[in-house]
């Protein structure tokens, strides 16, 4: 891979005798995959830990490895490609069961996964991306993960701001950024980068960072991060933080071996710096990353339940149930998950919903997924969600069947097939090798296909 060369004299200034390192990782040596495996599910995917090359030191999920798209593990939500230096964010932030979460920048949904697995699935995670086709990979991707408690928005900061004042208990800025930490696994990135393109990312970067402040509670934390090594966007920046706002403390991140403090001296020279982390590749098994931590210190009380409300007139139980459908419904859950209890039902067009505690109202704000998918209603019918059925345990239903490997492949290549047991028709979660792998509805015999056509193969 050739670097620029511009680049490559901005580091060996930098760097000094660790540059020749650097540069070698960088341009001759390959990146390095990585996957987690999914706490929230019913198990450990053996069939993929068996082919990791290793464990991730810093991360208890991590693994080092390559992962296979289509295995039964990966479409079923089990495991989560990530590359094993991003997968350190995630640690860093460290959600607790219960708090309130923004991940702001958060497609494709690597890091939005490790946290709300952090987090147990309790609580609330707001998973934020303002690019709505990448906003829309995000939801499929937390979808796949099985995760109850997660609403994806598709806002600017800045309009997030307005809505959720010191609301937040722990924000993640992973930020846009010029990404020279990704050049030997994205090398397309190098036509993008020019001497002046990291100031230029900075600049973009305080502004997210400004909004994503006003977000946070009292006592919160912030955690921001990149996947670049210029010191423009990392030290520079986490500098103009302590500066612009004095309520803010940087707190230690634990350096794992491997892993670099911040370089003061590429910033103002403040010593706090080195209490950020940076992933080179030539000292650590991952591509490049920079870890800042920041708790927001001010002991003044601030409420943050009221938000700031876009001029809207307000539709009446706009996202209300009819009288049918929630038969419809109530009659679906009693039958396959009794013990299921929704926080709050809202319909989206034909699309149901469970919106989750803790967010009271979404009208002011464009929302992907306002928490977990239950179904959708066709004429006189209810139809299970594939993300309800990736959501379940294979004891949360009284109705399901078993398929082997054979018959799943059927069913996410779309077809149905015919089973051998005399069970009454219905709704039935499928299940593979402890697997729940989507719906199916048994008629005479035949099980029939709802693998979404969109994810078929």
């Amino acid at each position: 891979m050739q670097l620029p060369s511009a680049f490559k004299a901005k580091y060996q200034q930098l760097l000094g005798e660790e540059a020749p390192a650097f540069l070698t990782a960088l341009s001759n040596e390959e990146s390095v995959s990585g996957f987690r495996v999914n706490p929230l599910k019913n198990g450990l995917p053996q069939e993929t830990i068996s082919k990791a090359e290793g464990k991730v030191p810093y991360v208890p999920t991590g693994y080092y490895g390559q992962v296979n798209g289509k295995s039964l593990d990966h479409v079923t939500g089990w495991i989560y490609s990530q590359e094993p230096s991003a997968m350190y964010v995630g640690e860093v932030v460290d959600p607790q069961p219960g708090e309130k979460v923004l991940d702001l920048c958060a497609a494709p949904g690597g890091k939005s996964t490790h946290l709300i697995s952090l987090m147990k699935d309790q609580g609330l995670l707001v998973a934020n991306e303002i690019f709505r086709k990448r906003a829309q990979v995000l939801a499929e991707n937390l979808e796949r993960w099985g995760t109850r408690h997660t609403v994806v928005t598709n806002e600017s900061p800045e309009e997030l701001e307005k809505q959720f004042p010191h609301f937040f208990d722990r924000i993640l800025i992973d930020a846009p950024c010029s990404g020279e930490g990704m050049f030997r696994k994205e090398p397309a990135g190098i036509e993008y980068w020019n001497p002046d393109y990291p100031a230029e990312c900075a600049n973009r970067q305080r502004k997210i960072i400004a909004s994503a402040i006003k977000m946070l509670k009292p006592g919160g934390i912030l955690v921001y991060s990149t996947c670049t090594f210029a010191p423009e966007e990392d030290e520079q920046n986490a500098s103009w933080i302590l500066k612009n706002y004095l309520e803010m403390r940087m707190e230690e991140i634990k350096a794992y071996p491997g892993m670099d403090r911040g370089r003061p001296e590429w910033a103002d020279g403040n010593p706090e710096l080195t209490k950020a982390i940076r992933l080179f590749p030539h000292h650590l098994k991952g591509e490049g990353h920079f870890i800042s931590k920041f708790r927001y210190g001010s002991a003044l009380a601030v409420d943050g339940s009221k938000r700031k409300e876009r001029k809207k007139k307000k539709q009446q139980n706009k996202y209300g149930l009819s009288r049918e459908q929630q038969l419809l419904f109530n009659d679906f859950r009693q039958k396959v998950i009794p013990n299921y209890q929704p926080n709050k039902l809202l319909l989206f067009g034909d699309q149901l919903y469970d919106l989750p505690a803790g967010i009271s109202e979404i009208d002011n704000l464009n929302i992907l997924r306002p928490g977990l998918h239950l179904g959708t209603f066709k004429k006189r019918r209810f139809e299970p969600s594939l993300a309800l059925a990736l959501a379940l345990k294979p004891e949360d239903t009284q109705k399901s069947l078993e398929v082997n490997k054979e018959q799943w492949r059927q069913y996410v290549h779309g077809d149905t097939f015919t089973i051998k047991d005399q069970l009454p028709n219905g709704w039935y979660l499928l299940i593979c090798d402890n697997h729940p792998c989507g719906f199916g509805k048994l008629v005479q015999g035949t099980v029939k296909n709802f693998y979404p056509k969109g994810l078929r193969f």
